[in-house]
């Protein structure tokens, strides 16, 4: 049976925000073997300076991730797109097991394969200290995004 997570390639603009959506949600749900399952069985990633191969490594790797970045929660925003390609922009806010807070801002280079999963993912990711009271994203951290949540372009980032 041939997996296929829709929208599928060529993307217009309006399925390209909702694939960038998708993954948005998916992300925030913090559940790393159901992420896992919109890349391709072999994708390959770069996140920072951290190579990966297959759904198994990404499943370790997002493990790692959420147990060290708590209360993660996360927006992408679309940034380009073109045939099976898309580039996002994102921000995600967090904090350690010291409670000291942090907004991380990166940039993605997303391919997909005719099925609508993730071949490649290419991230690059900055972490800037932030106080509490500089958060902005403070909706249930147990789920995705309110629909009427401010976009990061709404929120000047």
């Amino acid at each position: 049976m041939t997996e296929g997570r829709p929208p599928f390639p060529p993307f217009t603009r309006d399925t390209a925000i909702a694939k960038v959506r998708a993954a948005e949600d998916g992300w925030n749900g913090r559940d790393p073997a159901r992420v896992s399952l919109a890349y391709t069985p072999d994708s390959r990633w770069r996140n920072r300076s951290e190579f990966l191969t297959g759904r198994e490594a990404i499943v370790a790797f997002l493990t790692r991730k959420w147990s060290a970045e708590l209360e993660y929660r996360l927006i992408k925003e679309l940034w380009a797109f073109e045939g099976d390609r898309i580039a996002v922009r994102f921000a995600y806010e967090w904090h350690d097991a010291q409670g000291r807070w942090f907004r991380s801002y990166g940039n993605e280079n997303w391919a997909f394969d005719a099925n609508g999963l993730m071949r490649e993912r290419h991230a690059s990711i900055n972490d800037v200290a932030i106080g509490e009271a500089d958060r902005l994203f403070r909706w249930d951290s147990s789920g995705p995004r309110p629909a009427d949540h401010a976009s990061l372009s709404d929120l000047g980032l």
